[in-house]
């Protein structure tokens, strides 16, 4: 039997901040990360959007939100992030 030592840990989990665009169902909401990145050839600044469904235990966060969301086991067949903490409520 091979062991991994007892000092190594798991790897660093992705951790994303984005607004959250849909609150409508249980313990679940969505959040929409923006990338921005330059065009490799033109250089140009192009905003990527990604959309997240995220684990929200308590039903905290609300749609305008800025959260932050981690990376997590796979929760359901779409939700495989969590929210950590509301980093800035909607006004």
């Amino acid at each position: 039997m091979s062991q991994a030592p007892a000092t190594e840990t798991r790897a660093r989990r992705k951790v994303r901040v984005g607004m959250v665009v849909s609150d409508k169902m249980e313990k679940t909401v969505v959040v929409e990360v923006i990338d921005l990145r330059a065009h490799p050839l033109y250089h140009k600044v192009l905003r990527r959007n990604h959309r997240f469904q995220a684990h929200d235990e308590e039903n905290q966060c609300h749609v305008g939100d800025r959260v932050r969301i981690a990376e997590t086991r796979p929760l359901s067949r779409t939700k495989r992030w969590r929210v950590v903490e509301i980093v800035e409520r909607a006004r």
